[in-house]
């Protein structure tokens, strides 16, 4: 029927229908739109937060890099030193012994520590004829320059050497054996002297 031969009230009621018509619409796109906005909000957060997730494991990768921990093998007079991590290279150390030795730094390029070094210091921290009864320790300084992830880095650690005296057999004398290496602590390869003498002190009171 057209609208010509409709009534008004007919009329009336069918521009009330379509009116009703386009409000549904309406509504219908301010929904779509909310939830494509929606969509995009929550696409935008998970790449958020992927990407502070993955620059924080970035960091946190880079800072373990930069820190070595150092281990021992072998023993007897010589002790060989290699990283926990397989993935750090060791390229090169210096290792002081405290100060009051005046043994000054040792460099080496074959990560290591002689027993023989040790036996010089103990020979400076005691007398000739005395011996430390079972095992002792003498604690060293050693800065490690090393690779991780293809980067140059640098750590500075104290650490207790271990070690046991013993008789010099046929010639007389003492011999040192070396047991270990434990960790004492971290610090900065310019405060490494000050901190190791400081270590020795307390120990010789």
């Amino acid at each position: 029927m057209s609208d010509d031969n409709q009534s008004p009230a007919e009329r009336k009621e069918a521009a009330a229908i379509r009116r009703r018509w386009i409000t549904i619409g309406e509504v219908l796109a301010v929904i779509g739109v909310l939830i494509s906005g929606l969509a995009l909000w929550n696409s935008w957060s998970e790449r958020n937060t992927a990407e502070q997730e993955r620059v924080a494991e970035k960091a946190r990768q880079a800072n373990v890099s930069r820190i070595l921990l150092l281990k021992s093998s072998g023993g007897g007079k010589r002790l060989a030193l290699t990283a926990h991590d397989p993935e750090q290279a060791i390229q090169s150390q210096t290792l002081l012994f405290p100060s009051a030795f005046g043994l000054g730094a040792f460099e080496t390029t074959e990560p290591r520590i002689e027993a023989d070094w040790v036996k010089r210091a103990i020979r400076k921290a005691q007398g000739k004829d005395e011996k430390v009864r079972g095992d002792a320790r003498m604690p060293v300084a050693i800065t490690s320059r090393f690779v991780a992830d293809r980067r140059p880095f640098t750590d500075t650690a104290l650490y207790d050497v271990g070690y046991k005296e013993s008789g010099g057999g046929l010639f007389g004398g003492t011999e040192v054996e070396l047991k270990g290496l434990s960790l004492i602590g971290r610090t900065e390869a310019g405060q490494a002297q000050r901190r190791l003498d400081a270590v020795w002190a307390a120990r010789a009171k």
